[in-house]
């Protein structure tokens, strides 16, 4: 026997909620990459299911009737949580690859020098790697998992810290054979400053919030553009340990003071709940916190700072 939502127009739902958004039987077509006279068509199909009108037209102007505009909330609702559950049961296939989003700093520096021992033990699983500073809308966009750098406030996820962070400073060795290492009563306006995105130096140097700092290097927002240019010699640098510690390892860059600032953010493994039961994302997850645990702290001649 049907069921009851053997007759629902579903399609109709769609070009409804287009109409609506975009008060306009064409703009509606062109977002849906139909005809307007399809749009037209689907539009009347829901009409006379319900009974009622939903628009009215004069000339190009389309308005929302009261009926129609009591529905539409509804309808996103519903539309939104077919697309969430139609992207849960593609991301839970167990073949294919596994999509992480993560930042590109994060990724260069610290993630991929380290991959070769997840592909050791994991063989079977491809990665697909998506560099982004936005929040992943997951029942949306076709991703796994995200490693993001923050203070762990991502509602209705899963949310894993996996590793803590600290700044400290660095420079080129031949930068600090010639200024001499950062001591509490450094003049900072003496020496080539790096200003980046992880902390301003006045930070660092606990200072008025106030003070113009006379830089005489570069400014970047970008963590591995901070830190190429300061393998340059360009200028000090306050940057994240986990991108500079395997520059400080191989002597590229050396570490520039004793003191280490704990930062108030954090890397945090987060994706829906569900997505925990993927055989391909229990493996990465055991991995990459593996991997976190055996991360060195900043060296112990370093105070950390909180």
């Amino acid at each position: 026997m049907p069921v009851a939502h053997d007759r629902l127009p579903l399609g109709s739902l769609r070009v409804f909620e287009a109409v609506a958004t975009h008060l306009s039987f064409s703009a509606a077509a062109d977002a849906l990459n139909v005809t307007p006279a399809a749009v037209s068509q689907q539009i009347r199909t829901l009409e006379d299911y319900l009974g009622l009108p939903l628009f009215r037209r004069s000339g190009r102007r389309v308005e929302v009737t009261e009926e129609a505009l009591e529905l539409l909330p509804r309808v996103r609702a519903g539309l939104t949580e077919l697309e969430s559950a139609l992207q849960y049961v593609r991301q839970h296939r167990r073949g294919g690859p596994l999509h992480i989003s993560l930042l590109a700093s994060f990724l260069q520096l610290w993630l991929l020098p380290r991959i070769r021992s997840f592909r050791r033990k994991c063989p079977s699983i491809a990665l697909r790697f998506h560099t982004s500073n936005e929040l992943v809308d997951f029942s949306r966009a076709p991703i796994h998992l995200g490693l993001r750098f923050g203070r762990g406030q991502y509602p209705s996820l899963h949310v894993e810290k996996f590793l803590d962070e600290w700044i400290v400073p660095v420079a080129h060795p031949e930068l600090v054979r010639r200024y001499g290492p950062l001591e509490p009563d450094t003049d900072l306006e003496k020496l080539p400053l790096l200003e980046g995105e992880d902390a301003p130096w006045r930070v660092w140097r606990r200072l008025d919030a106030q003070r113009e700092w006379e830089t005489r290097a570069p400014s970047i927002d970008d963590s591995a553009g901070t830190l190429a240019a300061a393998e340059e010699g360009l200028g000090f640098a306050l940057v994240r340990w986990s991108l500079v510690a395997r520059s400080v390892l191989r002597g590229t860059l050396r570490i520039a003071g004793r003191e280490a600032l704990a930062h108030s953010s954090a890397y945090y493994l987060v994706c829906p709940p569900g997505y925990l039961r993927m055989p391909k994302v229990v493996q990465f997850r055991e991995w990459i916190r593996d991997a976190a645990d055996q991360f060195p702290h900043p060296p112990s001649g370093v105070t950390i700072r909180a």
